[in-house]
């Protein structure tokens, strides 16, 4: 089923999945991702228990130490 969801203040639209799926197909270190589901950061572990739904809006930031 295609949903609408809002990334990082943009709108896409994709099958509904669940977190550590999108995180995966597009490509992304979860080392240092910290994302944000509706207003509440989620923990890595608990990723694949949350499904994406219809004008759910995520966060999802990427942390880059350097000196």
């Amino acid at each position: 089923m295609e949903i609408e969801v809002r990334i990082n203040g943009r709108d896409e639209r994709l099958n509904a999945c669940t977190l550590d799926t999108l995180i995966a197909e597009r490509g992304l270190i979860s080392g240092s991702l910290v994302v944000e589901h509706n207003g509440r950061i989620i923990k890595q572990a608990d990723w694949q228990g949350v499904t994406l739904g219809k004008k759910d809006v995520l966060e999802l930031l990427n942390f880059v130490g350097g000196g």
